[in-house]
């Protein structure tokens, strides 16, 4: 016997670990099992990504309110691999709730839920019920706007159960309003409760497929079993490839939104949950008054004591999959239902304010630059200034690095060299900027203000946020009101405008101040509509 043998009966001995993988790889399967099988094996891999994409946020996230948002934020914008971990984790949670779906999906339609499988198909249900849970609860962990209204109604529909609803409320930490007990018991869920919970499930509907054994096809009985390794592992582990590699690709490609800061005083803010729950938001707007009830409380109990149910109302005999014509109807106007609900939701959403359309996630030092500086880096991409320069990070090109601070110049040097370019850098194949003085002084505000840590952040001001300033300067508004502490106090400071006052109301203010000021010297401007929305959009995202 070598020493490697010795070493394995020793471990085996101890442990019966060796044993036990024998005996899990080569299980006897039925001769049917395939493709179809493979959504419990990836849904198990989703939530180990969750749990070790969380267990890295969590080493910079900061539990409490305020300092939730700023660190993920930090997480972001400068933690090595943040942005990618933000996005696996967040996009995983919705490929979970997808593949738990798919699976229930299959094993309903395939009718594998009958005896002796009922205990297996109840945990299935249960685990459904916290991957839902786990969305509900890590829907405020980013304290932004969309998580914060979001939470808001959650807990007042919540409110609205029938006798326990009160005591739901403070269990939840919201009997007065959303707060630090709120988040604090939500956290507490989220990362403390529900995944035990979950592991102790899994680990049980697991025991209990081993335990009756994957449901065969009727007619597999005259046929040969098979091993689960080496195909069924195969399909199992080509399905996980798969379904990370698009995870991966939606954690790289597609942004994961981040609003701001959570408001409580902003009730114009229209809540919007994410995008699974849906088809139960549009059903809420299907029941007013006295009949809210049945769209936050009836619907949802008898949903679930429906999938409970399921073995227990269908008790017959195992059949072939293409003769199971009654249970393909159910799936098919439940999907029709649940599609037809979710598209209306999306369709009937009203189109959401230019500051929630902010991917605070990246830098936002452009929201702290004076209206000068900000109209300058319109002047600045007018002009396609980037076309001959670099500006900190990329492939250098004819012109210098605007991002240097050792080529930074006076105001004065770059206005002049603006006008007449080879004059003052002889040799330069610049032409000259046609643009006025004041238009050239902003422009060179701009510039005066870029440095090497800044240049990503100030250029990804959007554009709207640049129009706007431009048109604020155009329009001299800096000669009666501050922003940014820029400016002169003769009218009322311009930060945190969008607390006072609506759109609407700003932009007829623009058109006749006074007939909502009185006595205003303000004069009218006959903006554009395109103008318009980017100087009131601009003035509704100054920071308070």
């Amino acid at each position: 016997m070598t020493w490697k043998e010795r070493m394995h009966g020793w471990l085996d001995h101890r442990t019966g670990i060796e044993t036990g993988v024998r005996n899990f790889l080569y299980e006897q399967i039925p001769a049917s099992s395939g493709w179809h099988q493979v959504f419990g094996s990836v849904a198990l891999f989703l939530f180990l990504v969750q749990a070790f994409t969380g267990a890295l946020l969590a080493f910079n996230y900061a539990p409490t309110p305020g300092d939730a948002y700023n660190s993920l934020r930090y997480i972001m914008t400068e933690v090595t691999g943040g942005r990618l971990m933000r996005g696996l984790h967040h996009w995983g949670a919705s490929m979970m709730v997808v593949v738990v779906v798919l699976h229930m999906t299959q094993v309903f339609l395939y009718g594998s839920y009958k005896k002796p499988r009922e205990a297996t198909w109840i945990a299935g249900v249960l685990l459904l019920l916290l991957t839902l849970a786990y969305g509900l609860t890590g829907y405020l962990l980013p304290w932004d706007n969309r998580a914060y209204w979001g939470t808001v109604v959650t807990t007042q529909i919540a409110a609205q159960a029938p006798v326990v609803g009160p005591y739901l409320l403070r269990l939840l930490g919201s009997q007065g309003d959303v707060g630090v007990v709120t988040f604090a018991r939500f956290y507490g869920l989220h990362v403390l409760l529900l995944p035990p919970a979950t592991g102790l499930l899994i680990v049980l509907h697991v025991y209990l497929v081993r335990k009756h054994g994957v449901a065969p096809a009727p007619g597999d009985e005259v046929r040969p079993r098979k091993k689960f390794f080496p195909e069924q592992v195969f399909r199992d582990t080509v399905a996980i490839f798969i379904a990370f590699a698009v995870l991966f690709v939606m954690a790289v490609v597609v942004r994961v939104p981040l609003e701001q800061l959570a408001d409580p005083t902003d009730t114009t803010y229209i809540p919007r949950p994410e995008w699974y729950f849906l088809f139960l938001f549009q059903t809420l707007k299907l029941f007013t008054g006295p009949l809210e009830m049945v769209g936050t409380v009836v619907l949802p109990t008898l949903a679930i004591l429906a999938l409970v149910l399921v073995p227990f109302v269908d008790r017959g005999q195992m059949r072939k999959v293409t003769e199971r014509a009654f249970a393909g109807a159910v799936l098919c106007l439940a999907a029709i239902g649940w599609a037809g609900l979710t598209v209306a939701a999306v369709v009937t959403t009203p189109k959401p304010a230019v500051a929630e359309q902010i991917d605070f996630s990246q830098p936002t030092d452009w929201l702290q630059l004076s209206p000068i500086e900000l109209a300058g880096i319109g002047y600045f991409r007018q002009e396609n200034c980037v076309s001959c320069h670099t500006v900190g990070d990329g492939k250098p090109k004819i012109g210098p690095d605007l991002a240097s601070t050792t080529i930074h110049k006076t105001a004065a040097w770059m206005i002049q060299h603006f006008k007449r370019p080879a004059a003052m850098v002889p040799g330069s194949a610049m032409p000259p900027i046609q643009l006025s003085d004041a238009q050239l002084n902003t422009l060179a505000a701009f510039l005066l203000k870029l440095n090497a840590r800044n240049a990503v952040a100030l250029q990804s001001a959007p554009e709207f946020a640049a129009e706007g300033a431009l048109l604020y300067q155009k329009s001299q508004c800096g000669s009666c009101h501050m922003v940014n502490g820029v400016g002169v106090k003769l009218g009322p400071p311009l930060n945190g405008l969008r607390r006072r006052r609506t759109e609407q109301w700003v932009e007829q203010h623009f058109q006749n101040p006074q007939a909502l000021s009185p006595g205003s010297i303000m004069p009218p401007y006959k903006f554009t509509p395109s103008e318009m929305k980017n100087i009131v959009a601009y003035l509704f995202v100054l920071p308070d």
